[in-house]
């Protein structure tokens, strides 16, 4: 899953905390294949990216965010990134939900 220039995404840390029913419900939020997860899983790039500022902000955010959930839920390692203007960097979950609060209600 190539990331926008304006992005945030969530990359698992650790696939050995990942079973086959966690990547089915990472497939039911995501929408990306099993073979898909899996391989990004094991490539250590990002499982979801969610475009800031776009017209589909109002669909991704929620998947990001329900992904966050589910990983903190069954514990599962992971890393959130912002990616802005060609360049990358880890952040905290915390600022992550201020960024995607900072965004509500700008995307046309």
């Amino acid at each position: 899953m190539p990331a926008p220039e304006n992005a945030l995404s969530i990359t698992i840390v650790d696939p050995s905390g990942v079973t086959p029913d966690t990547l089915k419900q990472l497939y039911r939020i995501t929408g990306r294949s099993s073979v898909e997860l899996r391989d990004a899983i094991l490539a250590g790039t990002p499982v979801y990216s969610a475009p800031l500022f776009g017209n589909d902000h109002i669909q991704v955010v929620p998947r990001l965010e329900r992904t966050a959930a589910l990983l903190d839920e069954l514990r599962v390692r992971y890393t959130v990134h912002e990616w802005a203007d060609g360049e990358v960097e880890e952040i905290s979950v915390e600022l992550m939900r201020q960024i995607i609060e900072s965004a509500e209600g700008r995307y046309s």
